[in-house]
């Protein structure tokens, strides 16, 4: 290390040491801030989630390999057809709820794994008990309609959703937020602390002195005070 790296350190360091309250300061403001609306401003949001087995209809009583190789093909057709009007709008109607098929879809989230005929059907709602009662009459209504719309009769419901009694919501996420509020606040003051650093071209002492004349200071005054 030169001594122009060392010197950089130091004054580098001496610009954090000197704003650090102010750092500091809009570090809190911001975490503040964030779990203010957190809390109080972002409505919480709950999830629950069924799973679905959907295969061919039996031959002879057995399924063939074959057979399972098509249904881990036709997986993604049968996640686009539980988002569909087919079978949202029968769910709407079952459950008399407001909105149409296109705003009940915005809640419903349809994955499966790589090579899985488990279809995960989950519902994000403000309420736990509406997400419950949803994602169920989705799982239902499919079983019931998806022999009407392809060649499938063996649809099983795997697993229901439940009602917590003490749900936890999937978002807002309070740590998360408030820890990313204030990294954001520390890096603002980091921000404006070197840029006014930068931008004062006053001087204040010797070394700000030496700095801008670059020549070596002889003495200075002290400062006395008046009695």
């Amino acid at each position: 290390m030169n001594m122009t790296e060392t010197i950089n350190i130091e004054q580098l360091w001496h610009i954090l040491k000197k704003n650090l309250l102010m750092i500091l300061s809009l570090a809190a403001v911001f975490a503040i801030g964030s779990a203010l609306i957190t809390y109080f401003l972002i409505t919480p949001k709950y999830q629950a989630s069924t799973q679905i087995l959907v295969n061919q209809k039996e031959q002879q009583g057995q399924i063939q390999v074959q057979e399972v190789q098509t249904n881990l093909q036709l997986i993604n057709t049968y996640n686009e057809i539980i988002k569909t009007p087919a079978i949202l709008d029968k769910v709407i109607d079952n459950l008399k709820l407001e909105g149409e098929s296109a705003n009940l879809a915005s809640k419903v989230n349809v994955t499966n794994q790589q090579q899985s005929q488990v279809i995960n059907v989950t519902v994000t709602d403000v309420e736990q008990a509406e997400a419950v009662k949803i994602v169920n009459e989705i799982s239902k209504v499919f079983q019931d309609e998806i022999e009407n719309i392809m060649n499938v009769d063996n649809v099983s419901i795997l697993t229901k959703a439940e009602k917590s009694e003490d749900p936890t919501p999937v978002s807002p996420k309070p740590l998360v937020n408030i820890a990313i509020a204030f990294i954001l606040g520390a890096l603002l003051g980091l921000a404006i602390a070197f840029l006014r650093e930068f931008l004062d071209k006053s001087v204040k002492n010797e070394e700000d002195v030496a700095q801008h004349i670059g020549l070596p200071v002889l003495g200075s005054i002290p400062a006395f005070k008046q009695k």
